[in-house]
């Protein structure tokens, strides 16, 4: 590759999973000319990463201005979709990995860990242009496509704190059950226009009915199923075949879908647009599944006869409080959960029972 025509950094190479990535030093001042993030304007699906929160990026740069001589930052971790070549500074075996990495000029950088850094260095910048020959260090690793950028800001962010599960579910291709949510949002043309894939709760004026993550764990209990585990295909046709039939027998989300009813009015005034719900209907999903696996859309059915306005205080001291506020533990699902069991006909357990019990005495 011709060096004039190209980046130039001294890097160390190494090895992950089979493949090669980089470690280089790249000045502050390339920061913003070459590393781009994703407009927030692009669906969360088509993005590799979480969208910008601007509300961040003042933080972070007031801590570099305020201090010059003691920040620090971690690595910044991008995919370079263009030609990417690493010549060793010595044949020596002890120095191979030790070289220049020249990288195509049109080569693209697409920021998988970083990019509220990234923008806070391009404003620091602004005020403070002599820091742009220091450095920072940056991950490269080949574009291999937005599956696998994905992948990588899901890996990178497993154990972080700050991203939301519903952006991780989004984000992870490996896991049976994630994949399968996401498939299945995908067919029923309710669940694709109403659920939020990026967001883990929901404003009060959203346009959305659900949140990934809550289809995530109501799918996790229908199977009783955790992440990582094997997924039947039978199993994955009972949670296709139910979500369909729930769809269609939520009188409620109907009318959302047909404009009749705005997805802020049917979280205000029902509770089967909240989370408590979605994880009690799994429970009752299950024990179909296990019980009633060649009748059990007949009990679906059944729930479009059932009163989900939050003036049934039935639902009291169930899906909400005494302050109508919907919560959502998991006693609050399983009791959500006994009397829909109840509604369609389907007996209570002895732990279903006791808890019953323990709701009279309170």
């Amino acid at each position: 590759m011709d060096a004039t025509f190209s980046y130039n950094f001294p890097a160390i190479r190494g090895i992950q999973a089979g493949n090669e990535y980089y470690v280089v030093m790249c000045p502050l001042r390339l920061i913003p000319r070459i590393f781009l993030f994703d407009e927030e304007e692009i669906p969360p699906e088509h993005r590799a990463q979480r969208s910008l929160n601007k509300a961040r990026v003042p933080d972070i740069y007031n801590y570099i201005l305020n201090n010059p001589n003691d920040y620090v930052f971690s690595s910044l971790t991008a995919s370079v979709d263009g030609k990417m070549l690493f010549s060793p500074y010595s044949n020596d075996p002890q120095f191979k990995d030790i070289g220049r990495l020249s990288i195509s000029l049109d080569a693209r950088f697409l920021i998988n860990d970083g990019q509220h850094r990234r923008a806070a260095i391009e404003e620091a910048l602004k005020v403070m242009p002599e820091i742009g020959q220091e450095t920072i260090s940056v991950v490269f690793y080949r574009d291999e496509g937005l599956m696998k950028s994905q992948q990588i800001f899901a890996d990178l962010n497993r154990h972080a704190v700050n991203t939301t599960s519903s952006l991780g579910i989004l984000y992870e291709h490996r896991d049976q059950l994630a994949n399968l949510t996401k498939e299945i949002i995908a067919k029923i043309p309710l669940l694709e226009r109403y659920t939020d894939k990026e967001k883990q709760s929901l404003s009060k004026l959203s346009p959305k009915i659900f949140a990934l993550s809550n289809i995530f764990q109501t799918n996790s209990r229908i199977l009783n199923k955790k992440k990582g585990e094997f997924i039947s295909n039978a199993e994955k046709q009972f949670l296709e075949e139910f979500w369909s039939e729930l769809c269609n027998s939520m009188v409620e989300w109907q009318q959302v879908l047909k404009k009749q009813l705005s997805p802020a009015e049917l979280r205000s005034n029902y509770i089967n647009a909240h989370g408590v719900f979605l994880e009690a209907i799994g429970i009752v999903a299950n024990y179909l599944y296990n019980n009633h696996p060649t009748d059990w859309t007949a009990y679906i059915a059944k729930l479009s006869s059932i009163d989900w306005n939050r003036s049934n205080i039935a639902w009291l001291g169930r899906a909400f409080g005494p302050t109508g506020r919907i919560n959502k533990n998991n006693d609050t699902i399983q009791l959500t959960a006994n009397l829909i069991k109840k509604y369609v006909g389907i007996p209570l357990g002895e732990h279903e029972l006791a808890i019953e019990d323990k709701l009279k005495v309170g």
